[in-house]
């Protein structure tokens, strides 16, 4: 073909990945405001332009819910962002939600076939960009909706694996109705993620998106209390448990029950959902610390941490066991924290917490480890280095080191199997659970992974549901 006729032959391969616009350290370490502000229009179609389209896409692969990634960006190349936001919500029902905490660079960027140069495309900005887009144009027009099948769903949960089971299940012509046990809908995204990392505004206008379906949502419901799973199936035809993993750990040392030491569960749901970090202005009283410790290496430890810093700490301390290139954190948010001020204690663990006259933290007694061989994880293994103990003074410590899903469904509905990490066994690919008429995905079945993964078995359980309403085979 001659190149005159196909402009594309005579381009060159855009590798200038396009940076996000930030707040500066100095500014965001000091408010609450969205850290990463948003590609401007120029950035998005720049970015966008990127895309080479390629035939058989690895980044769809990559995908937990299915995106049509190149189809998305296509739309944003033709300024058509209208059709570039409908493509993205045929598989995902919440795309700003995904746009700023997913993990694209091990997930969908991490198949791009630009990777190889280290220049892959930008997905999960973009895919924020029309998000963002969506939500300042005003009301977007909704998806068909198949006839209703008269069959009724309950969704136990509304975190994202139970949104996306809603979303999904709304469309095929089913009655859904969405159980929350906390008094506003959104699971760990409200109660979890700092509103600099997710402004809840957001979050409240993807679960507005949900009911504007027709998905029916009741907070302040405890199912296991208020209602079982057993009543709940006299009224519906099929159950999905989306209930997460919201019991914290804790690493069973001395002084654990000294004031001003909390688990990252309480100390975030404090902040985010009871907006703590509005006080005065808030109902929710908070101590305000001026050292603090977080013990832990991922995700949870860098909120809890930077968090701290913006409610006026003046030091905030990861403490982890492992070494930096072993931070299960994502990349972007212990960067974000190294350049807020926070500080990093590698290869040291907490053994004792020492506490004042008056049981308040004072001191901490860590060991200094040094890293074995490789875990079955893959990770090298900590070992204590003999006779390496020291204290550090801290005024609070916060515990980040992992969770578990609550007890209180499981305890209460008989013939409903648990692992021994108590977590529900659970079809891989259908979200089947060892009841009948009973389905789960998310962290309850996992154990506590990411927002996109859980959304993504949401998608295959809400197709079994819907394949067992339909034809009545399980």
């Amino acid at each position: 073909m001659n190149d005159e006729k196909n402009p594309e032959k005579q381009s060159k391969i855009d590798l200038n990945r396009r940076d996000m616009p930030k707040q500066s350290p100095e500014m965001r370490s000091h408010n609450f405001n969205e850290v990463a502000l948003g590609y401007t229009l120029e950035d998005a179609l720049g970015e966008a332009k990127r895309c080479l389209q390629c035939k058989k896409p690895r980044c769809v692969t990559g995908c937990p819910v299915e995106i049509d990634i190149p189809g998305f960006i296509s739309c944003i190349v033709r300024k058509d962002f209208s059709a570039g936001i409908k493509k993205i919500k045929e598989k995902n029902c919440l795309p700003a939600v995904c746009g700023r905490v997913c993990p694209q660079e091990s997930q969908c960027e991490s198949q791009c076939i630009l990777k190889n140069k280290g220049a892959e495309v930008a997905i999960g900005r973009l895919e924020r960009f029309l998000a963002d887009w969506g939500a300042s144009a005003g009301k977007a027009d909704l998806p068909p909706k198949a006839k209703p099948s008269g069959k009724k769903v309950a969704i136990v949960g509304s975190g994202p694996a139970g949104i996306t089971v809603a979303g999904d299940l709304i469309l095929l012509g089913h009655e859904v109705t969405i159980f929350e046990a906390l008094h506003k809908a959104g699971g760990v995204l409200v109660y979890g993620i700092p509103e600099f990392r997710l402004p809840k505004a957001i979050v409240a206008r993807e679960v507005e998106y949900v009911k504007s379906l027709g998905v029916k949502v009741f907070t302040d419901y405890v199912v296991g209390k208020t209602r079982s799973i057993d009543e709940l199936l006299k009224d519906f035809d099929a159950i999905f448990i989306g209930t997460g993993a919201g019991l914290p750990w804790f690493l069973d040392i001395p002084g654990e029950n000294l004031n001003g030491v909390y688990s990252a569960n309480e100390y975030l749901t404090r902040m985010n959902l009871m907006k703590g970090y509005l006080f005065p202005n808030s109902a929710t009283p908070i101590k305000n610390h001026k050292k603090v410790a977080v013990v832990g290496g991922g995700n949870v430890a860098m909120d809890s941490a930077r968090t701290a810093l913006r409610m006026g700490a003046d030091e905030a301390h990861i403490v982890y066991r492992r070494s930096h290139a072993e931070l299960p954190a994502r990349l972007e948010e212990s960067e974000n924290a190294e350049e807020e001020g926070v500080i990093f204690d590698m290869l040291t663990l907490p053994v004792r917490y020492i506490g004042d006259e008056n049981g308040w933290l004072k001191e901490i007694e860590c060991i200094k480890m040094e890293l074995g061989e490789p875990d079955a994880s893959g990770r090298r293994t900590p070992v204590e280095i003999p006779n390496s103990n020291f204290r550090i003074e801290m005024d609070a410590a916060i515990c980040a080191v992992g969770n578990s899903p609550n007890p209180l469904v499981p305890s209460t509905t008989p013939g409903l199997d648990t692992t021994r990490r108590g977590t529900l066994v659970a079809d891989q690919e259908t979200g089947k659970t060892t009841r009948d008429c009973v389905w789960a995905g998310g962290d309850i079945v996992t154990g506590a992974a990411t927002v996109i993964l859980a959304m993504g078995a949401g998608r295959k359980a809400a197709r079994s549901i819907h394949e067992y309403l339909t034809t009545g085979k399980q």
